[in-house]
């Protein structure tokens, strides 16, 4: 059986810009989010399948290109972002000038220093792991696009490198940037991570 291919592509920029959005702020990309994620995939329509996260960011910019090239598109509720509680909709200069403690012990430990209300990092991870491998079994051997968070590439990164969840937030992500991750049957390969732009075949040499 071929390479399983899966691009993740980290939505842009949301309206009111940076600020901690899990799954209760429900912002749209702006104008500048939507060129980023034009610029990022540029013309590549290699995709058999678009899979998307809920949340507008997303799922907007998902159906559109979908449309766009005449592929395939599912919402899946299991790839939103991490419900973030009390930090939801507010930016991190403020939770640092409201509670400089709590945002330090956070990037400390996201583990055991939540924000009040927040979703537990371990069921965040569960939720995304099994999406993940339920992704994987149905679309074997497909080369498939996920539209989704920085939260869930993180996870998806940590679950396939067997990495601890304390260092989750050590991973950059970029709005628009892109990751790949190649998996055959000896497992997954991280391929690129946080790329400004999709690498076709011919750039990267897979094809």
């Amino acid at each position: 059986m071929p390479d399983t291919i899966i691009d993740l592509i980290r939505h842009g920029e949301p309206v009111g810009g940076r600020l901690y959005r899990g799954h209760q702020i429900d912002h749209a990309l702006s104008e500048k989010g939507w060129q980023q994620m034009w610029n990022a995939v540029d013309d590549c329509s290699d995709w058999q399948y678009i899979i998307t996260s809920p949340m507008k960011r997303c799922s907007e910019f998902a159906q559109e290109l979908a449309e766009r090239n005449s592929i395939p598109v599912t919402i899946e509720n299991n790839l939103k972002e991490v419900g973030f509680g009390s930090w939801e909709g507010r930016s991190r200069e403020q939770i640092m000038a409201d509670n400089l403690k709590e945002y330090e012990d956070f990037y400390r430990d996201p583990v055991n220093c939540r924000p009040s209300g927040a979703e537990p990092l371990a069921d965040f991870i569960k939720r995304v792991s099994s999406c993940w491998d339920k992704i994987i079994n149905e679309h074997a051997g497909q080369h498939i696009l996920l539209v989704v968070h920085a939260g869930v590439i993180r996870a998806i990164i940590a679950h396939i490198l067997h990495a601890e969840a304390i260092g989750m937030y050590h991973i950059k992500v970029d709005n628009a940037g892109v990751s790949r991750i190649i998996n055959n049957a000896h497992g997954s390969v991280l391929q690129f991570h946080n790329l400004g732009k999709i690498l076709t075949g011919e750039q990267n040499g897979t094809y």
